[in-house]
């Protein structure tokens, strides 16, 4: 696969897990400058949240997230997202991640390019 550039591409869930926060109303809008990808998000039980990661040449990206929630709880977390170009040219991304606060659960979620 040649290399994805996610600069200006906005992405929204598909599915995640039970134990994710992520939902069909968040949109997450990407910039990327170089290698390095940032996101500014928030959602129904998120108030504030900001990713930041590096893209590889496959166009997979190993990101950091840290959120608030609703509840006031400063979370954080570590994803790995697989890219997957569909055949519209739109980009489906296969995450698997991992809560590095809270009770280090695990899950995956499918975000889809808007």
């Amino acid at each position: 696969m040649r290399s994805i550039n996610y600069d200006g591409k906005s992405f929204k869930a598909l599915s995640n897990s039970e134990n994710g926060l992520v939902d069909e109303q968040m949109v997450f809008h990407y910039k990327q400058k170089g290698q390095i990808l940032t996101c500014s998000y928030f959602g129904t039980e998120i108030i504030a949240g900001h990713l930041i990661g590096l893209v590889d040449e496959q166009g997979r990206i190993d990101m950091r997230y840290h959120q608030v929630n609703t509840d006031g709880e400063l979370m954080t977390g570590i994803c790995q997202s697989i890219p997957e170009l569909l055949a519209d040219g739109k980009v489906k991304l296969h995450e698997s991640w991992q809560w590095t606060s809270g009770d280090l659960s695990k899950g995956s979620s499918v975000l889809i390019e808007c």
